[in-house]
C-alpha cells in the first residue's frame, strides 16, 4: 500500500514529476527496436533483393536487384516528406494530416509511446520500403524501369499510406478492432493484390505460359529466403515496440509457423512430383512467414502451427491455380504467396486469438470483440475492404503511369533482357 500513497502523494505535491517520470525513454525497448529496424531493413536489403534476384532468368537478376535498391532509396524519402505524417499524423478515420511533414515537431526527445518517436519512424520507414518491394515479383522482367520508379512511388502515397492510417494510425479499422499485428492488412495484401492487378495489366511474359522459366540461381534465392527468415523476427518481434513476452511470444510463432510451412510445401511437393525441392521449401518458407504476420502478436504456439499447416497447402495450391488454370503470369508468386498468405492468417488471427480453445488458445480479446464470431467479422471487413480498395486503386495507378511513360519494354527488348536494356549492366561477366 506504501508505493500507491507515495505516487498518489507525487501526483498531488508534484504532478509534473510524476508524468515526466511515466514519459521517460526505456533503453531496454529503445535497443530492441533499433535491433528490429535493422532486421527489417535487412530482409529487403539483401534478404528480398536476393530472393527475387536467384528466382529469374540471368539475363534480369541485376534489373531486380536495381529495383529492390531503388525503391528503398524512394520510399524512404517520400516517408520523410509526407508519407508518415499522412500515416501517422492525427488526421480522421480515413488518412492522417500534415502535421508531421519532413518530421516537423520531431527532435532527439520525443517520445512515440516510451521509446524515441524518431526510431518508431524509422521502424515504420522498413515497412514502407519492402511492401513496395514486394509487388515487383508480379511483374518482374517485363516493366520499365522508369514506370516501376513511378508506379512504386505513387502507389506507397495513395494505396499504402491509407491502409497504414486505417490499421495502425488510429484509423476506421483500427477503432473497429482490427487485429493487424504486423502488415496482413497493410503490407501482404496490398502487396499481393497489387501485384495480381500488375500481372494481368501488363499481360505475361513472352513464351508464358508454354515455355519453362526457370529460376537461374536457387543459391541466390536460398540465401535470400534465410536472410527473410531471420529478419522476419525484426518485422513480428518488432511491432510489439517492446522487450517483453509480446516480442518473445511472436518471435516464437513466427519460427513455428515458418518451420510448418516449408516442411509442409516440401511434403507436397514430394509427393505430386516424386521429389522436394529447394523451391518449393523456400517458397513454403514464405508463405508460413507471411501467414501468421497479421496473428502473431494474437496466437499461441498451437495456433500458429495450424496456421502454418495451412499456409503451406493453401498458397501451393493457389500458386498452382493461379498459373495453369488462371494463366496470370503473376511471376514470382507474389499473391498466391504473399496475398492469399495475408488473407488467410487475418482471417485466422480472429479464430486463434480466442482464449477457449485449449492448446492452441490466443491471446486475444482482451480489450476487443468479445466473441470468436464477432473478431472474425472484423477481421473479414478489414480483408475485404483492403482488397476492394487495393485493387481499384492500383488498377488506376498502373494505367495513369502507362499513359505517361508506358508500363512494359517492348518485345526485342525483353528477350535481350533487362539488365541490359535498362542499365546497360550485366549481372554477371564470367
Amino acid at each position: 500500500m506504501r508505493k500507491p500513497l507515495f505516487l498518489m502523494a507525487l501526483l498531488v505535491l508534484f504532478p509534473g514529476m510524476v508524468l515526466a517520470e511515466e514519459a521517460s525513454l526505456n533503453g531496454a525497448n529503445t535497443a530492441w527496436i533499433l535491433a528490429s529496424t535493422a532486421l527489417v531493413l535487412f530482409m529487403s536489403l539483401p534478404g528480398l533483393a536476393l530472393f527475387y534476384g536467384g528466382l529469374v532468368r540471368s539475363k534480369n537478376v541485376l534489373s531486380i536487384l536495381m529495383q529492390c535498391f531503388s525503391i528503398a532509396g524512394v520510399a524512404s524519402l517520400l516517408w520523410l516528406i509526407i508519407g508518415y505524417s499522412l500515416a501517422f499524423g492525427e488526421g480522421n478515420a480515413w488518412i492522417g494530416d500534415f502535421s508531421k511533414v519532413m518530421m516537423a515537431g520531431i527532435g532527439r526527445e520525443t517520445l512515440f509511446g516510451d521509446i524515441p518517436e524518431s526510431l518508431f519512424m524509422l521502424f515504420q520507414m522498413t515497412f514502407a520500403i519492402i511492401t513496395p518491394a514486394l509487388i515487383i515479383g508480379g511483374f518482374a522482367e517485363r516493366m520499365k524501369f522508369s514506370a516501376m520508379l513511378l508506379f512504386s512511388a505513387i502507389w506507397l502515397i495513395l494505396v499504402y499510406v491509407p491502409v497504414t492510417h486505417w490499421v495502425w494510425g488510429g484509423g476506421w479499422l483500427q477503432t473497429l478492432g482490427l487485429y493487424d499485428f504486423a502488415g496482413g492488412t497493410v503490407v501482404h495484401i496490398t502487396a499481393g493484390v497489387a501485384a495480381l492487378v500488375a500481372a494481368v495489366v501488363l499481360g505475361p511474359r513472352k513464351g508464358f505460359p508454354t515455355t519453362a522459366m526457370p529460376p537461374h540461381n536457387m543459391t541466390m534465392t536460398v540465401t535470400g529466403a534465410g536472410m527473410l527468415w531471420v529478419g522476419w523476427f525484426g518485422f513480428n518481434g518488432g511491432s510489439a515496440l517492446a522487450a517483453n513476452g509480446n516480442a518473445t511470444m511472436a518471435m516464437l510463432v513466427t519460427h513455428i509457423s515458418a518451420a510448418a510451412g516449408a516442411l509442409t510445401w516440401t511434403v507436397i511437393e514430394w509427393k505430386r512430383f516424386g521429389k522436394p525441392s529447394a523451391l518449393g521449401a523456400v517458397t513454403g518458407l514464405v508463405a508460413g512467414l507471411g501467414t501468421i504476420t497479421p496473428a502473431s502478436g494474437f496466437v499461441g504456439p498451437g495456433g500458429a502451427l495450424i496456421i502454418g499447416l495451412l499456409a503451406g497447402v493453401v498458397c501451393f495450391t493457389a500458386t498452382q491455380y493461379i498459373k495453369r488454370v488462371l494463366k496470370i503470369d503473376d511471376s514470382l508468386d507474389v499473391f498466391p504467396v504473399h496475398g492469399v498468405g495475408g488473407i488467410m492468417g487475418t482471417m485466422l488471427a480472429g479464430v486463434f486469438s480466442a482464449t477457449e480453445l485449449g492448446v492452441f488458445s490466443g491471446y486475444g480479446f482482451a480489450d476487443g470483440i468479445n466473441s470468436m464470431g464477432g473478431q472474425v467479422w472484423v477481421q473479414f471487413v478489414g480483408v475485404a475492404t483492403t482488397i476492394v480498395f487495393t485493387a481499384v486503386v492500383t488498377y488506376v495507378i498502373l494505367k495513369l503511369v502507362g499513359a505517361m511513360v508506358g508500363l512494359r519494354v517492348d518485345e526485342e527488348e525483353e528477350i535481350q533482357g533487362l539488365d541490359i536494356v535498362c542499365h546497360e549492366e550485366t549481372g554477371y561477366n564470367l
